[in-house]
């Protein structure tokens, strides 16, 4: 087996030092969880390790605001607990754990793009999905999947690239970066009516992005085969028009059933099925080229475990 068939993995505990208080869903076990879930299976023996790094403002202000950005920085310094323009809990590890978080996504990008592996999984804490570009919110500081889709157009030269979010609740930072732009396709499955209450399937884009984004919400309690239905039905088919160069996908495991934050009922061999899904989009339109990165997902054995299906899955295309 070549090199480039191998499925890379982004981990780093790094991702421990953004510290959310007790209690908080997004702690810092979840790292370990995942990573561990991987250990466990055999799995991380099958991985290349892609090494985190620091992501510079340079590389962060393709998606955000230079305001933004010196805003987190000096609410980081001042010890603050929240950031002020949202819900996102802070501490004073937060802000080199997020922008190691987006410089190991475009480490695995970049490994994707140059073949030295064909696919990867990134084990990166804060999430990024409701990140706007001036805005943290919703346990996010830095949109991690956006920041990897411009990357992937700036530094490789791809023009079309797709982002498919399965978590439990609506990327509202990541449709909002890209509303306009129809060269970044978004695609979201999510359940409605919950937080941020948004994702409608009105919302379908504006201007040079009008037919670029597509929400699919879904209701409480729907199960994987909804899921695969919404998806069959109208993303790929949208999938054969656009014909993607870049595979994203927004892996957030809150789907999953007993998710103490999600309403949804996913298992394991719904989140593999998907994971099949985007491999097979990914082989057809985009020469293989895939980067999955971890988003919500709060039960800590079932994040493990759907994490393990998801990568399994990775590691045998």
């Amino acid at each position: 087996m070549t090199l480039y068939l191998h499925t890379g993995l982004v981990a780093d505990p790094v991702s421990k030092e953004h510290v959310t208080g007790l209690g908080h869903p997004e702690c810092p076990d979840r790292y370990d969880a995942a990573y561990m879930g991987l250990c466990r299976s055999g799995l991380i023996d099958h991985l290349q390790k892609i090494p985190c790094r620091l992501a510079t403002d340079d590389e962060l202000s393709m998606c955000h605001t230079s305001d933004y950005l010196a805003t987190v920085a000096r609410e980081v310094a001042a010890g603050r607990m929240t950031l002020s323009t949202g819900d996102t809990d802070i501490s004073p590890g937060s802000l080199d754990a997020a922008r190691y978080a987006v410089g190991g996504v475009l480490q695995a990008v970049d490994a994707v793009c140059r073949r030295v592996v064909k696919n990867a999984f990134c084990i990166v804490r804060p999430p990024g999905h409701h990140a706007t570009a001036d805005r943290g919110m919703g346990f996010c500081i830095f949109n991690n999947i956006a920041l990897a889709a411009r990357h992937a157009q700036r530094h490789h030269g791809l023009q079309r690239v797709v982002i498919l979010d399965w978590d439990v609740h609506h990327g509202n930072g990541t449709q909002d970066i890209f509303y306009r732009d129809g060269s970044v396709f978004y695609a979201s499955a999510h359940q409605s009516p919950l937080y941020p209450w948004t994702g409608h399937p009105d919302e379908t884009g504006a201007g040079a992005g009008l037919g670029a984004t597509l929400n699919l919400p879904l209701p409480a309690g729907a199960d994987g085969r909804a899921m695969r239905d919404a998806l069959h039905e109208r993303f790929l088919p949208a999938m054969e028009q656009f014909r993607p160069e870049l595979v994203l996908i927004s892996a957030g495991f809150d789907a999953r059933i007993h998710d103490p934050i999600g309403g949804m009922n996913l298992t394991d061999e719904d989140f593999a099925d998907l994971t099949d899904m985007m491999l097979d989009l990914a082989n057809r339109h985009a020469n293989g080229r895939l980067v999955s990165v971890l988003e919500g997902g709060y039960d800590l054995a079932g994040l493990a475990a759907s994490v393990t299906a998801h990568v399994a899955r990775l590691a045998e295309a």
